[in-house]
C-alpha cells in the first residue's frame, strides 16, 4: 500500500507542471478557426513563442462575437475578442467589457489610419459582390445597377444581426441610398437566394454553384487565383466606391489580468501572424510583414473611394438601421 501511495504521490507531481501551465483564451469567429483558416498556424507560431496554450472558442461570426461576449458580461472567459471590426467599436467600448490595448500601434497601416487605442486591427479589405463568370457575363457596376437595373442572378448575402460581412452590406446600401434605403432593399429582395448567418455558409453555398453572385470581399477571388489557379470567380467593380471593413481584436477586463493577453496583441500585429493573414483569412495584413503578398492581391479590384460610417454614428443608428432592414424582408 505505502509503495501504491508513494507512486501515485509521485505521479501528482510530475503532472503539476503541465497543469499549471498559463492559457489565453481568445474568443473568434468560425472561419478562422477552420483548418484552412488562420488559426491553427496562429495557435501553432503563438505557443511556441510563449510556452502556453492559446484556446480558441468560435460563433459563426463578428456581430454574434459581440453578442456573446455582452451575454456573458464579467463572466466571460475571453481573454482576447478576435474579429470584431470597425462598425462595431463603439458598441464593443459601451459594454464597459474591453480595456485599453496597451501596445505601440505605429506599425499598423489601414486605409484612412487608426487611432483607436482599445481595439487592434489585424487585417482589412473592401466588400464586395463576387461573382461567377461562368454565370455572369456582364456584372453590375454599381450598387445602384445592382438594386435598380434588371439583373436576375440570384445573390447570396449575411445577417446583419450576426455576421460582419452582413452588417457591411447594410451599411453599404445606408451609405449610397440614404433614407432611401428601405426602398432600395425592397427592390433587392427578389433578388436574394438565401439570407446566412455568417459568411462560411454563404461563400460555402456559392462555390458548390447554388447561386452566382455571393456578398464577400475584393479579396476572395485571391483564394481561387492562388489556391486554385483559375481565374474563373472575381469581384465587381462599383462606381459608387466599396465600403470598408477593418477587423480588429480587443482584450477584454479579464484579459488585462493575463500577461499572455498583451503578449498576444503584439505578437498579433507582427510578421509572426500578419504574414499567415493574407492566403488563409484571403484579406490584406494591417501589421509588419516579411514576406511579400502573391501576385494574386496586385489583380484584385481596387476601389477608387472607401465608404465608412464612424463606429459612433454606426453605434447609434445599427439597430433602427437593422429593423427597417427586417421589416422589408419579413414582408
Amino acid at each position: 500500500m505505502r509503495i501504491f501511495l508513494t507512486l501515485v504521490a509521485a505521479l501528482a507531481v510530475s503532472a503539476g507542471p503541465a497543469s499549471s501551465q498559463e492559457k489565453l483564451t481568445v474568443y473568434t469567429y468560425e472561419s478562422f478557426t477552420a483548418e484552412w483558416g488562420p488559426g491553427p498556424q496562429v495557435e501553432k507560431a503563438f505557443e511556441a513563442e510563449c510556452g502556453c496554450d492559446l484556446e480558441f472558442v468560435a460563433v459563426a461570426d463578428g456581430v454574434a462575437l459581440l453578442n456573446r461576449v455582452r451575454l456573458e458580461g464579467q463572466a466571460t472567459k475571453a481573454d482576447i475578442v478576435l474579429g470584431l471590426d470597425n462598425n462595431l467599436t463603439a458598441d464593443a467600448r459601451a459594454t464597459g467589457l474591453f480595456s485599453a490595448a496597451g501596445i505601440d500601434l505605429s506599425g499598423v497601416k489601414v486605409p484612412g489610419g487608426w487611432t483607436d487605442d482599445m481595439f487592434v486591427p489585424f487585417d482589412y479589405a473592401h466588400f464586395a459582390f463576387v461573382y461567377d463568370t461562368q454565370a455572369v457575363k456582364t456584372p453590375p457596376r454599381s450598387l445602384s445597377e445592382l438594386v435598380d437595373g434588371t439583373f436576375e442572378e440570384k445573390i447570396l448575402i449575411q445577417d446583419p444581426r450576426t455576421s460582419t460581412p452582413g452588417l457591411g452590406l447594410l451599411l453599404w446600401v445606408r451609405a449610397v441610398y440614404g433614407d432611401a434605403a428601405p426602398q432600395a432593399w425592397s427592390k433587392l429582395k427578389d433578388r436574394i437566394l438565401t439570407v446566412t448567418p455568417g459568411w462560411s455558409e454563404a461563400y460555402g453555398l456559392f462555390t458548390k454553384g447554388e447561386a452566382p453572385m455571393v456578398f464577400s470581399y475584393t479579396t476572395s477571388p485571391a483564394y481561387h487565383m492562388v489556391a486554385e489557379d483559375t481565374d474563373r470567380y472575381q469581384a465587381a467593380a462599383f462606381e459608387e466606391g466599396h465600403y470598408l471593413q477593418v477587423e480588429v481584436a480587443g482584450m477584454t477586463a479579464r484579459g488585462a489580468d493575463n500577461r499572455l493577453a498583451r503578449d498576444f496583441l503584439e505578437f498579433m500585429i507582427g510578421p509572426g501572424f500578419q504574414d499567415i493573414i493574407p492566403e488563409t483569412n484571403w484579406m490584406f495584413p494591417a501589421g509588419v510583414t516579411e514576406k511579400p503578398l502573391d501576385p494574386a492581391f496586385a489583380k484584385l479590384v481596387r476601389p477608387a473611394k472607401s465608404l465608412s460610417f464612424g463606429p459612433e454614428e454606426v453605434a447609434a443608428n445599427r439597430k433602427q438601421w437593422v429593423d427597417e432592414w427586417l421589416g422589408v424582408m419579413s414582408r
